[in-house]
This record gives structure tokens, sequence and C-alpha cells, in this order.
């Protein structure tokens, strides 16, 4: 099941530099990891603020919650998730 994600990220003001470079990091790797296995197929930042609009690509909801709660950024996020389904005049074999 192909899922919208749109996930805003609001750092605690007081965290301490170092804690929040260590958090980035993991986070970083860890989407990358799930790129390169295809379950999250996009990922675009939105431009001038610290959000990022991304295509998962998973077997459903269960996984889904899954994979975003296991971000190290997720207790910081507010997420908005919208399912999607192929439409009838896509020309991709691959957007189902």
């Amino acid at each position: 099941m192909l899922f919208q994600v749109e996930m805003t990220v609001k750092l605690p003001p007081e965290m301490p530099a170092e804690r929040v470079a260590e958090i980035k990091a993991t986070e970083k790797a860890y989407a990358q990891e799930l790129q390169k296995s295809g379950k999250w197929r996009h990922l675009w930042r939105v431009a001038g603020s610290y959000a990022n609009v991304s295509i998962f690509d998973v077997e459903d909801n269960a996984e889904l919650q899954d994979v975003i709660g296991s971000l190290p950024l997720f207790p910081y996020m507010e997420v908005h998730v919208k399912p999607l389904c192929r439409h009838p005049s896509s020309i991709r074999e691959d957007d189902s």
C-alpha cells in the first residue's frame, strides 16, 4: 500500500545540541536504510520548514505505524497520513 506522509519536526528548544546531532544522525541512517529497502519510496523536504512529504510503500497500516513509530525523531513529529491508490489514468506500472 502507498501512503503520503507529511512529517513536521518540532524539537524542544532546550534540547542540547549534542543530543539533536545524535538523533539526526540516527534518523538519517534509518531513513536511508528504509529508502534502500523500497519502503520509503520518495522523500522531499518542504522548503522553509523542518518538514518533509514522503511516499511509503508498505504492506498495511500496521507496518506504516511500525516504520514511522521507529523513527528517532517520531516523538517530536506532527504526522499526517493519507492512503493512496493507483489512478486509472496513470501510465506508471509501479505506482500501485
